[in-house]
């Protein structure tokens, strides 16, 4: 079986958060690893917002019961996103018997999107 998830958002969405809540946005959504990354451009923040969106949907819970800090959008040297679970969401994963999440991110001018797989065993 496969679970799927997609999300898409206006960059500017991201950067009108980031100019009102500021750091106290970072803090909710991003862990430290995700800031270190991307901290001052708004495509990446936005396409690892998307990510995170679209884990929740692959996972069935949607925005409830998970924390954003939960689901971690890093990549590997080759620049390859990759999805990190940790707590809630990586018992949920365990729970529908995922072993991993592949996942997809683009960018323009006006959007962000992502689009996430993962096959339980």
């Amino acid at each position: 079986m496969h679970c799927v998830g997609v999300d898409i958002i206006e960059i500017a969405r991201i950067q009108a958060a980031i100019d009102r809540w500021g750091e106290r946005f970072f803090q909710r959504i991003y862990t430290e690893a995700e800031l270190s990354l991307c901290r001052s451009r708004p495509g990446p923040l936005a396409c690892r917002f998307a990510a995170k969106e679209a884990v929740m949907k692959a996972l069935g819970t949607g925005v409830r019961g998970i924390s954003w800090r939960e689901i971690e959008i890093l990549s590997e040297r080759s620049g390859k996103p990759l999805v990190n679970l940790l707590g809630k969401a990586r018992d949920k994963a365990d729970s529908l018997g995922l072993d991993d999440l592949s996942v997809s991110l683009s960018d323009s001018k006006e959007y962000a999107v992502a689009f996430v797989v993962g096959e339980t065993r």
